[in-house]
């Protein structure tokens, strides 16, 4: 059902840097889509994609409270592994790595423009 999700940055000279060695170095994802206004990733043609983009109004990009997107991870060692690199990459905590009932284990994290992101599995 969902094609493809969008978080804004300011800084897509920071931005995509820090999605590049999430999604690419830790997940496995690839670029689906490149312009100068933000770069797209994706595991395959016919899964949902994540964007960063700037704001096509040309207004600042905001962090939406409650708003979130969450990263599908093979398993716990790599929900550990993208919150380990989210941190080093300057990402801020949301919660650590860990079980959160019902067999979903998770992380929480927010990127370089405050944007909070999760990922998880089912454990």
């Amino acid at each position: 059902m969902i094609a493809y999700t969008t978080v804004g940055s300011n800084d897509l000279a920071k931005a995509v840097p820090f999605y590049e060695a999430l999604l690419e170095g830790v997940l496995g994802a690839k670029v689906f889509f490149k312009s100068e206004g933000g770069v797209g990733w994706g595991v395959g043609p016919d899964k949902p994609m994540f964007t960063v983009l700037t704001p096509f109004d040309k207004n600042a990009a905001t962090v939406g409270n409650g708003a979130m997107v969450s990263l599908a991870c093979s398993g716990p060692d790599q929900v550990k592994a993208l919150h380990a690199k989210a941190l080093e990459l300057g990402g801020k905590d949301e919660g650590a790595p860990g079980p959160r009932g019902g067999g979903f284990y998770a992380c929480y994290f927010r990127d370089l423009d405050g944007n909070k992101l999760g990922g998880f599995c089912m454990a």
